[in-house]
């Protein structure tokens, strides 16, 4: 039996196909909520092979995306405390990270494909739970596909969860837990076909908290003292959330903190109203919600916890009472209410915190400069991309100024036929003192040669100063190799080593070995890039003065090199 796919479905499932036939390289899916990710997810299910397994970070969406897949008649297992169920025999199992991660010994057998909803959460750290489970499936087969599916693909504390979009441009150059956006769908379309439920979103200066009176960085209890000085605007608000509710099925509203929430839930309708918090039990928690989906309730009250993996289609009016600096949160509260509903025709959205986030185009990631930047595009003069910068414009909207740094167009990489990397061309750079290359305007080490861009003495006096940090004098470089990986020693003058490894059959890695050490003491050019040959010829190597490393759980990692250093610090042999 086969999925009835919206054509958008159909056509990000052929895009997973083509992108799998090709590489083994992480893919991402950005389908906004409401979309049907747990339709594509079942088709894909259907249309595997092999094993798959579906992870997701709560109970609720584990839930909701078996429901819908054993909707159309195919069979699946649950893996989830939470739910109460251990199922790990069937080929296609829903999983919470949480619990596959507790009992990977149960998942020791050949998995072709993992599928990770909500995936922005994948931090890039190896001991993270996503990490640990992409890692031991990885045991089994090397070639695991990974595929993530979000409605957000971006982090607050890292930015982008991917390197490169479908349509030809870089989102960024740092590593991240995907490779491409292999399908984007744009929340107007998804509108505009009625797909989703208009949203009506209106700032309400009228009774607004002025969250800009806090600092950036607050604790819960200077967030409950700012708001401990505004009673009657609360009560304000509730009064007008009451007013609006009138003509409305379902209200929510979210709150800043756990007292903040008891508060606001202080001057709605006692019988019609509940509040959910993160201390709130499941048991109690799962029936409250369910009164509110029977629209037994029409007020629910909540903090940080319903933001995802939550769906009740009725909510048609959605009140934020609380600020954020993400734009990934704002997306999934206003989403909350977008959903369809017999004879829904819209979703109040009232933000009473100012919050300020243009629903429809915070694809830029990046925090706009100030209130009157706009997006402007800028054409690169080297590889004629346009590309979308913060910027000024005048009255006639020409471009006054942009912040854009890096030309954000991907082009054919010369050195690796079929492949493509970002466009090198620069409006911004600081420019490299040994090697002249243009560099990022925050890169503390060239690109190209591995210089330091910042002052060596203040990296060697910072490093000095910290525990984790180890500053290795540099008096010699020795090589060995394992197959293709070239693991280098540098030594001190009192037998102390740091190591690192160059893996030569990655052309990637074989142009970062050759950016770092491009000089031979001769002066002569490297004349191989063969991984034995080079070994033999080590001693050829300009070695730096000093090398910075930081401590890991289990290793030393490499940060700096410094090479031609000239200061106070002693170097090898030195008196």
């Amino acid at each position: 039996m086969s999925v009835k796919l919206r054509d958008y479905q159909q056509a990000s499932v052929e895009a997973v196909l083509s992108h799998f036939r090709q590489t083994d390289d992480p893919a991402v899916l950005v389908l906004p909520t409401g979309a049907g990710k747990s339709l594509v997810i079942a088709e894909l299910a259907r249309l595997a092979r092999f094993p798959i397994l579906v992870l997701a970070h709560v109970k609720e969406l584990v839930e909701q995306n078996h429901g819908k897949y054993e909707a159309y008649g195919f069979e699946a297992g649950i893996f989830a405390a939470g739910l109460g169920k251990k199922q790990h025999s069937y080929p296609v199992t829903f999983a919470s990270v949480q619990s596959l991660c507790r009992n990977l010994d149960k998942f020791d057998g050949y998995y072709s494909l993992l599928i990770v909803d909500e995936c922005h959460r994948i931090s890039q750290s190896d001991e993270s739970q996503y990490q640990s489970v992409i890692t031991h499936l990885k045991q089994q087969n090397p070639q695991l596909k990974v595929l993530g599916l979000t409605a957000t693909p971006y982090r607050l504390d890292s930015g982008w969860i991917y390197q490169q979009h479908h349509h030809g441009f870089v989102r960024t150059d740092q590593p991240v837990p995907f490779k491409k956006c292999i399908y984007e769908l744009p929340l107007r379309y998804l509108i505009r076909c009625g797909y989703l439920t208009e949203p009506q979103v209106v700032d309400a200066p009228a009774a607004r908290y002025q969250f800009d009176e806090l600092p950036p960085a607050y604790s819960e209890a200077e967030l409950d003292q700012f708001l401990g000085r505004y009673p009657r605007v609360t009560q304000a608000i509730c009064e007008q959330v009451k007013t609006l509710a009138e003509s409305r099925r379902g209200v929510m509203l979210f709150a800043a903190s756990v007292k903040h929430a008891h508060e606001i839930a202080g001057y709605l309708p006692e019988d019609q109203t509940a509040i959910v918090t993160g201390d709130t039990p499941g048991k109690t928690r799962d029936a409250l919600i369910e009164q509110f989906k029977q629209q037994q309730l029409k007020f629910l009250v909540n903090v940080s916890v319903l933001t995802t993996g939550f769906d009740a289609p009725h909510v048609d009016f959605i009140a934020i009472l609380r600020r954020t600096e993400s734009v990934s949160l704002y997306q999934q509260i206003v989403g909350r209410g977008l959903r369809l509903y017999p004879d829904k025709t819209d979703c109040l959205v009232v933000d009473y915190a100012g919050n300020n986030y243009d629903l429809y185009q915070p694809e830029i990631g990046e925090t706009r400069p100030n209130p009157n930047s706009e997006l402007v595009q800028v054409m690169c003069p080297q590889c004629g991309f346009g590309n979308l910068f913060w910027g000024l414009t005048d009255s006639d909207g020409d471009i006054i100024e942009h912040h854009g740094r890096r030309c954000q167009g991907l082009v054919d990489d010369p050195e690796q036929p079929g492949q493509q990397v970002q466009c090198d061309y620069r409006y911004q750079f600081k420019e490299c003192g040994r090697c002249n290359a243009q560099n990022d305007i925050a890169a503390r080490e060239c690109h190209a040669c591995g210089n330091a861009l910042i002052d060596p003495d203040n990296q060697l006096k910072d490093a000095l100063k910290l525990k984790d940090r180890k500053v290795l004098r540099c008096s010699g470089l020795s090589a060995s190799t394992e197959g293709d990986v070239v693991r280098l020693v540098y030594h001190d003058e009192d037998g102390a080593e740091l190591t690192e490894k160059f893996d030569f059959s990655s052309a990637g890695q074989r142009k970062k070995f050759f950016q770092i050490f491009f000089r031979t003491v001769s002066g002569e050019p490297w004349k191989t890039s063969d991984a034995a040959k080079l070994v033999e010829q080590i001693h050829q190597l300009v070695a730096p003065d000093f090398v910075i490393a930081r401590q890991m759980k289990k290793y030393w990692k490499i940060e700096h090199r410094i090479f031609d250093y000239q200061g106070p610090y002693r170097k090898a042999y030195q008196r």
